[in-house]
């Protein structure tokens, strides 16, 4: 039987993005129309964003305490977080956590590795790429990374924090995210966008 998902969610895009994943992919693995049970619990972005742009990573870990007290009580068997910018409070949230955390680096990472790839690129928010969220778990699989330039961090954060949270991103920004993507890569692996 498959356990119960807990979805600690951030903003809106993720969190639709990574509940149907789940119902889809679910499908795909039990049979027609059967997936994992899933919970979700968010609190405004706003809330979160008021910490995040203060650098205030101890209070973003109190945002998902407080969801991963409410899924556990909602019956979760496990959580996880669609949102990568916010994995850099996971320090704070695993010692106190209720429940198990999947985290999203090291599935990455993994993923990876079972694919071969060696030098992955690191695109996202501004906080996530200037972070060691996703450094950290793919050297300690022995997989290179980079980054984009400062100025292409700039606009892949204007263009998240403006454009896709608010669900208008368009295909001119996908293609300006992948477009530093490849240029930092220089090395013909593929490009995926991870927020």
């Amino acid at each position: 039987m498959p356990q119960h998902i807990g979805i600690v969610a951030c903003s809106a895009e993720g969190a639709a993005l990574c509940y149907r994943t789940i119902c889809v992919e679910g499908a795909a693995l039990f049979g027609a129309h059967a997936h994992p049970e899933v919970s979700m619990h968010t609190p405004s972005l706003a809330d979160y964003m008021a910490h995040i742009y203060r650098d205030d990573w101890p209070r973003v870990a109190e945002l998902m305490l407080a969801s991963a007290d409410k899924l556990k009580r909602a019956g979760a068997d496990f959580l996880i977080c669609p949102d990568n910018t916010i994995h850099q409070a996971l320090p704070h949230v695993l010692p106190r956590s209720p429940l198990p955390w999947l985290h999203i680096a090291e599935v990455v990472a993994a993923e990876a590795v079972a694919r071969g790839f060696r030098r992955i690129g690191v695109t996202g928010t501004r906080w996530l790429v200037d972070s060691e969220v996703y450094p950290e778990k793919l050297a300690a699989r022995g997989l290179e990374y980079v980054r984009p330039s400062v100025a292409e961090r700039d606009e892949c954060n204007r263009i998240i924090m403006d454009e896709l949270v608010r669900s208008t991103f368009t295909h001119r920004c996908r293609r300006s995210i992948r477009r530093a993507c490849w240029r930092g890569l220089r090395c013909g692996a593929p490009c995926t966008t991870r927020r």
